[in-house]
């Protein structure tokens, strides 16, 4: 079979579960993983005939959509500011707005001759190991309760050639840090339950739910235990960087406030919509 017929094939049986725009997304992803084909490339490559392996995994993908698992699970990989992270049901999938976080911190701290850095709730480790390849003079430590989501972070930072010193442990049952840090961030959970329903059902369906959702009652528990440790374990002039709940930004910098800090700085993300909190000790 033709590529191109396949691609008709694939654009008629998703047809009437995503839009057009996402399905070329799909398609492009598969065929540069599978191929190493780029988009112009294959628009090039009117006669490129499918194998038998090829169109079993194509095949297989396609199956996989229409249960609507996220195509980054599909291929088990996806880009981050600029790095190449693998990804599976253990972790979430890294989101944009996560990179501008990252390329704060990194912007705000580039400049730094020394850098102790903690991420808690590494889950991939994306923001960790950017933060490691970006800021060569950081000692990065990076915490997660999930063994096996720190078993893909740590492969991650093999695959992206950095050092980063990664802790099991749960951050709601730790009583203290083991040494102080000049920046501590998190993109903790923050979805509250009651948020579900605007959720994509892909990521409900898919994404671990431990790294996305807090109870209702109790949004910002994550902040309040963070907080706590970081006011405790945060250098002279430390920052303490979170992810934050876009519905949930002035409670969170009252919240903070309420633990001695100062400075805060809430940051929108490329939605408009506030997304990060920064502030210092």
């Amino acid at each position: 079979m033709l590529i191109q017929e396949f691609k008709r094939h694939f654009f008629l049986e998703l047809s009437n579960l995503y839009p057009e725009t996402e399905i070329q997304s799909f398609f492009n992803i598969l065929v540069e993983f599978q191929f190493h084909l780029s988009r112009i490339q294959l628009a090039l490559e009117h006669n490129f005939n499918l194998g038998n392996d090829d169109l079993v995994f194509l095949q297989n993908a396609l199956s996989k959509l229409k249960y609507q698992i996220p195509i980054q699970y599909i291929v088990g990989e996806t880009a981050f500011y600029g790095l190449m992270f693998k990804v599976d049901k253990n972790v979430l999938i890294p989101r944009p707005e996560t990179e501008e976080l990252v390329d704060w911190i990194i912007q705000n701290h580039k400049n730094k001759n020394s850098l102790k850095i903690l991420d808690i709730g590494t889950g991939s480790g994306c923001i960790a190991i950017s933060l490691a390849k970006n800021l060569p003079n950081a000692e990065v430590s990076a915490i997660d309760i999930s063994a096996e989501a720190l078993n893909v972070a740590k492969n991650n930072a093999i695959l992206n050639n950095v050092k980063v010193d990664f802790i099991n442990a749960d951050i709601l049952t730790l009583q203290k840090l083991d040494e102080n840090f000049d920046v501590i961030v998190s993109n903790p959970p923050y979805v509250r339950e009651l948020e579900k329903e605007q959720m994509h059902q892909n990521v409900l369906s898919n994404e671990p739910h431990i790294a996305l959702f807090v109870e209702n009652g109790n949004p910002l528990l994550f902040y309040d235990k963070i907080a706590e440790l970081a006011k405790n374990h945060l250098t002279e002039n430390g920052a303490l960087y979170f992810e934050i709940n876009q519905y949930l930004g002035v409670e969170t910098v009252d919240l903070l406030k309420t633990k001695g800090f100062k400075n805060s700085e809430l940051k929108k993300d490329i939605y408009g919509v506030e997304r990060m909190v920064k502030c210092l000790l």
